[in-house]
């Protein structure tokens, strides 16, 4: 498969398009990203990587970092103690709904909305010594890249404008549904989003979701079970309301971002990744989405 020739025809194509999208504004730090950017990379399992644009600039990874979140808890749980606080079906609501977490009990529906990602946040700070570190080390692993870090400008704006969060974290804490305190879980859960990362070095991330739990270097970071298992959530629940849409037009397991960010994995095969900061009315990259859409038109592949 030619991927350099099938990126450069994505990329060209989508320099006629009209991208109605915006930047995320509710995190006052993201506004200012320049919404022309854009970057994508393809990370093949045995051929090796290709780009496109600014596929080297880091952009804070924002909701992405959910996946590493989880891998991470799995990685110290087993299922029942997990799903006894998280559920993993679709919310059909947005990422930060109240209403939905209300109705349920406290107990989120999946551990890609917010809500969700609160909760592992607390079940980490729970389980290990130094929740910072080791979710920073894991990423650093799964990379080869110590440089990695978080972007201490978007974690104070992110900080500074937390409300929502905060009332899903109350709302949860009035189910007993967090278990430590209040501020150390919203703090550390902000600080895996304000994590920076280039395309390149998401898509060399994300082959472990690629690769059955494995890093290229043959290095298991997640048993090829529960990587299954989080393949399965990214595909139903990796794009808030849209993940339906995603999978019909895209059709490969993925997770975006607010920081227009999306990954992506074909199984067996590849991980991509995309930065085009504005944003849908989902909260989904725009170009994002109609890239991966146009990846998977042109290779012919996709997981059915």
């Amino acid at each position: 498969m030619d991927y350099q020739t099938i990126l450069n025809k994505i990329q060209t194509t989508l320099l006629s398009v009209n991208n109605t999208g915006k930047v995320a504004t509710y995190i006052p730090e993201l506004e200012s990203i320049d919404p022309k950017k854009f970057g994508m990379h393809l990370y093949c399992n045995n051929a090796g990587h290709y780009s496109v644009g600014d596929h080297q600039e880091r952009f804070s990874i924002q909701s992405i970092s959910k996946v590493f979140a989880l891998t991470l808890t799995l990685s110290k749980l087993d299922y029942n103690d997990f799903f006894k606080r998280v559920d993993f079906e679709p919310s059909g609501d947005p990422f930060n709904s109240l209403v939905q977490l209300e109705h349920e009990n406290g107990r989120p529906r999946n551990p890609f909305i917010n809500a969700g990602a609160l909760v592992i946040s607390d079940l980490l700070i729970s389980h290990l010594d130094k929740p910072k570190e080791d979710f920073l080390t894991l990423i650093h692993t799964i990379t080869g890249d110590k440089t990695i870090n978080f972007n201490k400008k978007v974690y104070a704006s992110e900080k500074k404008w937390s409300y929502r969060n905060a009332s899903l974290l109350n709302l949860m804490k009035s189910f007993d549904n967090i278990h430590n305190d209040l501020e150390e879980v919203l703090d550390f859960y902000i600080y895996q989003c304000a994590i920076e990362m280039s395309c390149k070095e998401l898509a060399t991330a994300f082959m472990i979701y690629a690769n059955r739990g494995k890093t290229l270097d043959n290095i298991e970071i997640i048993s090829p079970e529960k990587t299954k298992r989080i393949n399965a959530i990214m595909q139903t629940c990796g794009f808030y309301d849209e993940a339906g849409e995603f999978s019909f037009k895209v059709g490969l397991p993925g997770k975006s971002g607010v920081g227009g960010g999306i990954a992506a994995i074909h199984p067996g095969q590849y991980a991509v990744t995309v930065w085009s900061p504005p944003l849908n009315p989902k909260g989904n990259s725009e170009l994002g989405m109609l890239a991966l859409e146009k990846l998977t038109t042109l290779t012919g592949y996709s997981i059915f």
